[in-house]
């Protein structure tokens, strides 16, 4: 992805995920958005997509953010919406054993004493492999990677779900379920 699709590729996460009303887009209770709204919307902020350049962006995005409709009229953020009007109805999914969430060492002590919370976002996001929590810890600082005993959180009745693009999220994890 070159410099001026990874811009493009932000605006969406923040519109799809954020700020849809930033470029006057209305989003569905699943997080859908008309295309040729969010082209309209997006122009009167500079910003020049058309359904090709969409597309690249969803194909091409290493993350895989972003989801297509079906009849490709519509997009979504995957997952990871801070507006109160988004809430996917994802389906129960049991996990595996062990998840891992990656973060920054300054953040370990509060998470290590109080869990993982969703906080301005409707889930906790966690990841399937190491590899995966470790580029996310990296983009808040020197990184760690936590161990989240999620075979055992749903056996004592906590949910889990799957995102379109492969992220697992729950709403919590309780400090008893993390290990370095």
């Amino acid at each position: 992805m070159d410099k001026k699709q990874n811009e493009m590729s932000k605006f969406l996460s923040y519109v799809l995920r954020h700020e849809p009303q930033a470029i006057g887009l209305t989003l569905d209770a699943e997080g859908w958005a008309n295309i040729d709204s969010l082209i309209a919307g997006a122009a009167l902020q500079g910003y020049a997509f058309t359904h090709e350049i969409i597309r690249q962006i969803v194909d091409t995005s290493d993350k895989k953010r972003f989801t297509l409709s079906a009849d490709g009229a519509s997009i979504r953020a995957a997952q990871g919406h801070s507006t109160a009007q988004v809430n996917i109805s994802y389906q129960p999914k049991a996990p595996p054993e062990t998840l891992y969430h990656g973060t920054a060492t300054r953040f370990l002590d509060d998470i290590l004493a109080q869990g993982l919370e969703a906080k301005s976002r409707q889930y906790v996001h966690l990841s399937a492999d190491e590899v995966t929590a470790t580029a996310v810890g990296q983009r808040h600082g020197k990184q760690v990677v936590l161990r989240i005993n999620a075979g055992e959180m749903q056996t004592q009745g906590f949910i889990f779900y799957q995102a379109d693009n492969g992220v697992w999220l729950t709403e919590s994890v309780p400090p008893l379920f993390i290990a370095q």
